[in-house]
């Protein structure tokens, strides 16, 4: 019988290319799935659902129960400073309880973080798994959760239990419902509301690269071992035109100093997110860490894991076709 896998965050755009991936190759995948998000139409097929949530530890263990391994991608995404407190919750309890539901299972576990606990160096080159994260680019609810509970499965992992950390970039492609904020910045871009651009940059990955890099850090990862899968830094300049050449747009031209973007952040999260209890267009954490660019070394995935670097020009122009298929759906 194949090996059955639990997956959280299944209905994510990186936790469903997860499943996807594990089911295509011969894994049978259970995916712990909120309520409300079971009637989503965005599960991979062939996903066995188990209803329940993250901060409940009954339900965890649960749908942990029988399992040969557990994915553990879900996450709270938000940069709004209004939901500050439902991120940290989400991310740190919730990664508490998957934890314990595999320690108890007494299997392996691979743990999602981020791109945003690595550390960057002062010279500007590319950080790796080993630079130091410097407190003061901590920026926000979402990266100080994410620093905590990477922190929680390495704890682990130094008192026995098999965890190993994967660190994903900025991942581009296909299946992007949300979309997440690379996927916005395809959008925009798409939609011509990309007139300008600040000095910053991102590494980015293709989400299937991402998906696969999952399995291989069960099958070759070492057991406290952080591999951040990544593939091409890029500024944000040359990824604006470069998804002007795809779509056949004008590029922006006109870069705007951060002090500006800032300031427009900070309009913007006062309206739309503390007024209007919306998730800002242009979140003021988001604008603050733009200050720096997130150019990482992925080496280590490649050299230990075999993690593929597909070409990111290639995913970009698959997301480019998928939310182009979404609007005319719509």
């Amino acid at each position: 019988m194949s090996r059955l896998a639990l997956v959280t965050g299944a209905t994510g755009f990186v936790g469903g290319h997860v499943a996807a991936h594990l089911l295509g190759e011969g894994w049978r995948v259970r995916a712990l799935v909120r309520p409300e998000s079971v009637a989503s139409g965005r599960l991979p097929a062939g996903c066995e659902p188990a209803v329940g949530d993250l901060l409940d530890p009954a339900a965890v263990r649960a749908a942990a129960g029988g399992v040969d391994a557990v994915f553990h991608v879900a996450a709270r995404y938000s940069l709004a400073r209004s939901r500050a407190a439902e991120v940290a919750r989400t991310n740190v309890e919730g990664t508490a309880n998957v934890l314990r539901a595999a320690r108890e299972e007494g299997v392996p576990l691979v743990h999602t973080s981020s791109v945003a606990t690595i550390g960057l160096p002062a010279d500007g080159t590319p950080g790796d798994e080993e630079t130091p994260l410097d407190p003061a680019i901590v920026i926000g609810a979402y990266k100080r959760s994410k620093v905590a509970s990477e922190r929680l499965a390495l704890e682990a992992a130094a008192e026995g239990q098999h965890v190993v950390v994967v660190n994903p970039t900025a991942p581009v492609g296909p299946g992007d419902h949300v979309p997440t904020p690379t996927g916005r910045i395809v959008t925009d871009a798409l939609a011509g509301r990309m007139p300008a651009y600040v000095d910053t940059g991102l590494n980015l990955v293709d989400v299937r690269d991402v998906a696969a890099g999952h399995l291989l850090a069960l099958e070759r990862g070492r057991s406290g071992r952080r591999y951040i899968l990544g593939n091409e830094n890029m500024t944000l300049r040359e990824i604006l035109h470069l998804l002007a050449a795809l779509a056949g747009r004008r590029p922006p031209r006109v870069r705007i100093p951060h002090a500006l973007a800032v300031a427009v952040a900070a309009a913007d999260e006062l309206v739309e997110g503390r007024i209007m209890g919306r998730e800002p267009l242009a979140p003021l954490d988001g604008a603050l860490m733009s200050r720096k660019r997130m150019f990482v070394d992925p080496s280590r995935a490649v050299r230990e894991l075999g993690a593929p670097r597909s070409p990111v020009r290639d995913a970009l122009a698959d997301a480019i076709a998928w939310f182009r298929t979404r609007e005319v759906a719509a």
